[in-house]
């Protein structure tokens, strides 16, 4: 029934953004849902702690008393400055929950102790009482009606409703090109396995990931299609994504400045005046800039004062060293790598979505005019410099801590960057984009669904468990681990359908003119088309 909804709704997009944004964001929390019930309280990472700090900014404890605990990371000892706060005593037995199976591939989730509600409190530490409040209050309220481990699953599927409805926004700009196809592909390629997975815990990373997909798909279709009709409407796409990204931490502020600067490389000379003249553009910017004045202010007075024994061999040149060395780690881990960093993608997904982003790439390349081509290499350069400077810069302070996640909001700018260049410079006719996109969107499909499955095999029986999840160990509660993979895979299909169908009425009707016109069908620009304007613009 959702596929035949999809298929409809793909063949009238133009009319009804609405229903698609409403389709766009029913598969995407299908998806982040399903994460959120295939994962075990805190068996994600860092949760443990973002669930306390979820609690006590409901509970009015903004800031607690600063406790210096003892830690090692990555084999180096130190003392991790987290807030202490007076919570419900669940939240004591919340933070030790994943103890047993975390970095245990081998070990399922069944050996945790079950989360039950105690009467009484207990006060607890957590390492994010530093972080911005604003995404802890919009999804810890829950913790004040339900009781027990329930509270902790809707706070999960809030923070899966406001990815995906950043998420759903950027679909709907990419649907507002003329071959929606394209643009559609790269907001999906962009949401990788490892971002939905975020979409689905309690992790500030999942919006900040959310929201760095809107900015990127709003500043690129500012910029490369400049449509006075739409301007308003993705003004306040680019203004609800930074205000999003800057709040979750003060870095939003490098990877929004990141995303503009990329994409005014693909602007037509006259786009930026004709945007700067516009008054949402001055309303959402001074909110903007009111959000990154208050980040900054929040971070200059709520500085970390964790400290490390950092050993004397590791220099800024050897972190360096070492962060090029795993390379190939971490872009494993933006495509996916699940419970606490213990559980490796299939080598399908990892090969899938890969493939995609490399034809993406090399067809933007092939096609790409200078500074397209400048606006591609500098987001790859990005990719590969970025994690060197900031460890390079930050190892003796806070230790070799560096994960894939971090880097996402900026990384997702790639396919993104690249499907807006393939619509505006790649010939209409003479290739098959149909197919094309039908391939890109089914591998995607294929390698995405593979990734759910495997996390959740390696959290009901282990990695070295049945290959069939039978008999499970652990289980999702409320509905158990079927459902969970058959409400996943239809959603999953429904947005490869979103991809390859979309084009599907415009496609058709093309063939149609073409042969009533005794054409070959080459697809020509007439000059009346958006494309046309562009290239003459050039």
């Amino acid at each position: 029934m959702m596929i035949t909804a999809v298929k409809s709704i793909a063949e009238r997009l133009p009319s009804s953004p609405r229903r698609l944004w409403a389709v766009a964001f029913a598969i995407l929390f299908a998806l982040s849902a399903s994460w959120s019930l295939a994962t075990p309280i805190g068996g994600s990472p860092d949760e443990p702690a973002h669930l306390i700090r979820a609690g006590a900014v409901a509970r009015g404890q903004v800031n607690g008393e600063e406790v210096m605990t003892p830690h090692t990371v990555g084999g180096i000892k130190g003392y991790w400055a987290e807030s202490g706060v007076v919570l419900p005593r669940i939240y004591e037995d919340v933070a030790e929950t994943h103890s047993c199976y975390a970095f245990k591939s081998w070990q399922s989730a069944d050996c945790a102790p079950a989360l039950k509600q105690r009467s009484g409190t207990a006060e607890v530490t957590t390492s994010a009482g530093r972080y911005h409040p604003a995404y802890y209050f919009a999804v810890g309220w829950p913790s004040l009606l339900l009781p027990g481990k329930t509270a902790f699953y809707l706070m999960r599927l809030i923070s899966a409703a406001i990815c995906s409805a950043l998420v759903a926004s950027a679909v709907v700009t990419a649907a507002e090109w003329r071959r929606r196809s394209l643009g559609l592909l790269g907001v999906v390629a962009a949401a990788t396995p490892m971002s939905l997975f975020m979409f689905g815990v309690v992790n500030p990373s999942g919006p900040e990931i959310a929201a760095g997909i809107l900015v990127w798909s709003a500043a690129v279709a500012l910029s490369m299609n400049p449509d006075p009709q739409l301007l308003s409407r993705r003004v306040a796409r680019l203004g609800i994504g930074a205000i999003v990204l800057i709040s979750i931490r003060p870095l939003g502020l490098i990877w929004f400045s990141g995303a503009v600067f990329f994409a005014l490389l693909l602007a037509r000379r006259d786009t930026l005046g004709s945007i700067l003249r516009h008054r949402a553009t001055w309303a959402w910017g001074a909110l903007t800039a009111v959000t990154a004045v208050v980040a900054l202010v929040w971070s200059s007075t709520h500085p970390d004062h964790s400290t490390i024994s950092a050993p004397s061999n590791l220099t800024p040149l050897s972190a360096a060293r070492q962060t090029f060395d795993n390379g190939l780690l971490y872009m494993k881990q933006m495509i996916g790598y699940f419970g606490w960093l213990d559980a490796e993608p299939p080598a399908a997904t990892l090969l899938l979505w890969c493939g995609v982003a490399i034809v993406l790439v090399l067809l933007a390349l092939c096609y790409a005019r200078l500074r397209d081509t400048l606006a591609v290499l500098g987001v790859l350069i990005g990719i590969v410099v970025i994690p060197l400077v900031a460890q390079a810069t930050q190892a003796r302070e806070v230790g070799m801590i560096w994960q894939g996640r971090y880097l996402l909001p900026f990384a997702v700018g790639l396919p993104i960057v690249c499907a807006a260049i393939c619509h505006e410079r790649l010939p209409r006719g003479g290739f098959s984009w149909r197919r094309l996109m039908v391939l890109c969107s089914a591998a995607l499909a294929l390698a995405d669904f593979a990734a759910f499955v495997w996390a959740l095999r390696r959290m009901t029986v282990g990695t070295g468990g049945s290959f069939f999840i039978s008999p499970a160990h652990w289980a999702p509660p409320f509905v158990g681990w079927q459902p969970c993979v058959l409400l996943y895979g239809v959603a999953v299909v429904a947005l490869g359908l979103l991809v390859a169908m979309s084009d599907r009425k415009e496609t058709d009707r093309q063939q149609d003119e073409s042969s009533s016109a005794g054409t070959s069908g080459d697809g020509a620009d007439d000059g009346s088309t958006p494309l046309a304007a562009v290239r003459a613009e050039a």
